[in-house]
């Protein structure tokens, strides 16, 4: 079959686009997929880069997002036939597992397909039957592709950990990515006010057809300023942060006396210091978060099928091209999620 694999850590020049050996008959509560479309996220870099406890085992298929159709059952599989539409929710854990603490600089102990097993950038994986739900009926297979990792990460971040309600305002960082944008989605669809940054007009523009009601460009603008102004002095209820130690004294001086700050990444650093006066005086609750739990997975797919939120796809690439995909990635030049096409 053909797949996207590395054999050695590194940079892009270290992906493979070749056939590797299908996978054997699907085991006991797992089902055998026929990928047809697979998005790319963070993670696939991190993989890559070789961060500590993941792909240990060699060739190692990226990928943990996918569309695809069930191709064989295994046994104990119920509600699931051959032929299926389904798209695969990539977290191993259970319910609430995704709780379990992690070690600073070892990937967390529930797992990650792509990351802890193999992944989806290949014509067919062996995943667990458990963690599939049926395709939106709305959405595209790369719509559908983009659709679990980035959405659900932005469902807990917002709903679960944030309780993001009607009304408030949420400073969403970066607008552009595939988190960023869901997180937009699905502000929006919550109704509440989402104000969004990035250094590119451009991105900013986009943003207002998905539900941005405020564009702060961060290049040209004082951030903290913007949403002072923006508020009448009194700050955002949530900051949504995917972005890490550039954005805290951001967030700390964004956001309103009892206000919830949210995190989910690191890309500018993992280490910031922290006025903790600020932090007392102002009442702030920081909160981290990574994925969401299998109930976080079900209510965030009904609330896209129920809101017809259609993830934004930034472009489509054939497998072959899984190396150029990466760097773009990697350059920060796509808004939205970037996809490959698997299959037919």
């Amino acid at each position: 079959m053909k797949a996207v694999y590395i054999e050695e850590n590194g940079g892009p020049e270290v992906v493979k686009v070749g056939d590797l050996p299908e996978p054997g008959p699907p085991g006991r509560g797992e089902v055998r997929l026929r990928v047809r479309a697979a998005a790319l996220n963070h993670l696939d870099i991190w993989v890559r880069m070789g961060r500590p406890g993941m792909a240990e085992v060699r060739p190692h298929v990226l990928g943990s997002d996918c569309c695809g159709v069930v191709d064989a059952l295994g046994e104990g599989v119920e509600g699931l036939a051959v032929g299926d539409p389904v798209i695969l929710n990539p977290g191993l854990h259970g319910e609430d597992e995704y709780t379990r603490r992690g070690e600073q600089n070892i990937s967390p102990s529930y797992g990650i397909t792509g990351a802890h097993r193999q992944g989806t950038f290949a014509e067919f994986t062996n995943v667990r039957a458990d963690k599939l739900l049926p395709k939106p009926e709305h959405l595209s297979d790369a719509e559908a592709a983009a659709l679990p990792l980035a959405h659900l990460t932005a469902w807990c971040m917002l709903i679960r950990r944030a309780q993001l309600k009607a009304g408030e305002t949420v400073l969403i960082h970066g607008i552009g990515g595939g988190a960023a944008l869901a997180a937009l989605q699905i502000a929006s669809l919550a109704g509440a006010e989402p104000m969004v940054t990035s250094s590119s007009h451009d991105k900013l523009d986009r943003s207002l057809m998905h539900g941005a009601a405020a564009l702060i460009n961060y290049r040209e603008d004082d951030v903290v300023e913007s949403v002072m102004a923006l508020t009448n002095g009194r700050g955002v209820d949530v900051v949504f942060d995917a972005v890490g130690a550039a954005t805290w004294p951001i967030n700390m001086g964004a956001t309103r006396r009892g206000g919830r700050i949210v995190h989910c990444g690191v890309t500018t650093g993992a280490e910031a210091t922290v006025n903790i006066a600020q932090l007392y005086w102002n009442h702030l609750t920081v909160m981290g978060s990574t994925m969401g739990s299998d109930e976080d997975f079900r209510q965030m797919v009904a609330a896209v099928s129920a809101g017809v939120i259609a993830p934004v796809v930034d472009k489509v690439f054939p497998i072959e091209e899984a190396a150029a995909a990466q760097a773009r990635m990697e350059a920060g030049e796509q808004f939205g999620k970037i996809v490959l096409s698997i299959s037919e």
